[in-house]
């Protein structure tokens, strides 16, 4: 799953390396590190390597038994290079939509560089330059650009447009909040009326994910929701919106838990009854 994060006070260093939204949140869509795609890129090279050597192996065996022309064997070896070097990578990045063998060790993909999904061509890109910058120079090529970059990207995904996105990113835990201390004092005499539904899961949706936008963003959201919450509560206190916001949530959901728990209480009193016959009503079965 993609979560969002806050991007700092200078936003046309910080957008140009993140993915934003439409309401200027920036998405973490992680790039895998330089030493994971070291390992995976190694992996990926043994792999591929050994079957090439596994077939020049074979076909060496099969030549000497059978006497076959010098001419036979190159153009067989050059084949076999054609095909563990370029042909199969390509194939399992297109078929598995990014993924490698080494990838899916150390739990990356190659995706756009938009966060969509990488195709045919880009991998038939990335394959024809990692023959030169992993194959030909031992991966030599493709480290040196990998350390000059931000998102560890090689050659090959700077011409196709890629990079390495990490997949393996924790669960997110949803916050929980309760009135700030700032107005713990107030909440003892404050009224909070029940918000729309609509109202109560916009602000809900905007405490949950305030961390992901931009300070502009948020300051103007936090105001525009507390103008239409005010409507509601009584009196209003003079603090920051998103504190006034946090205090709201918090007492209506305390109220509606409380509200709710009472109510099961009194279900709970009246099952004896509810459930019961009348006096001298028959047994039906």
């Amino acid at each position: 799953m993609a979560r969002a994060e806050t991007v700092d006070s200078d936003p046309y260093e910080d957008y140009a390396q993140q993915l934003m939204t439409g309401e200027a949140v920036a998405l973490d869509l992680r790039a895998t590190s330089f030493v994971l795609r070291a390992a995976g890129s190694a992996i990926d090279y043994v792999v591929y390597m050994g079957a090439y050597v596994l077939i020049l192996v074979v076909l060496f065996n099969v030549a000497g038994s059978l006497g076959l022309d010098e001419a036979l064997i190159a153009a067989i070896s050059v084949s076999g290079a054609v095909l563990c070097l370029l042909a199969i990578p390509v194939t399992v990045e297109t078929l598995t939509h990014g993924k490698s063998l080494g990838r899916l060790a150390v739990g990356a993909r190659i995706v756009r560089d938009d966060g969509g999904a990488a195709g045919f061509r880009h991998a038939v890109i990335r394959g024809l330059l990692g023959v030169m910058e992993l194959f030909l120079t031992v991966g030599a090529i493709a480290g040196l650009v990998g350390l000059l970059n931000t998102r560890a990207k090689r050659l090959g995904d700077m011409v196709a447009g890629t990079y390495s996105q990490y997949e393996r990113v924790s669960a997110a835990v949803p916050p929980g909040y309760g009135i700030p201390e700032a107005l713990v004092e107030w909440s003892t005499t404050a009224d909070v009326a029940k918000l729309p539904d609509a109202l109560a899961r916009r602000v809900a949706q905007f405490l949950r994910s305030a961390q992901g936008f931009t300070p502009v963003t948020r300051e103007r959201l936090a105001r525009s929701l507390a103008n239409e919450v005010a409507v509601y509560v009584s009196p209003v206190p003079t603090v920051h919106p998103e504190l006034f916001l946090a205090a709201a949530a918090a007492m209506r959901r305390d109220r509606e838990f409380t509200a709710l728990h009472l109510q099961q209480e009194q279900l709970a009193r009246l099952a004896p009854t509810l459930g019961g016959q009348p006096h001298g009503f028959p047994e039906r079965g």
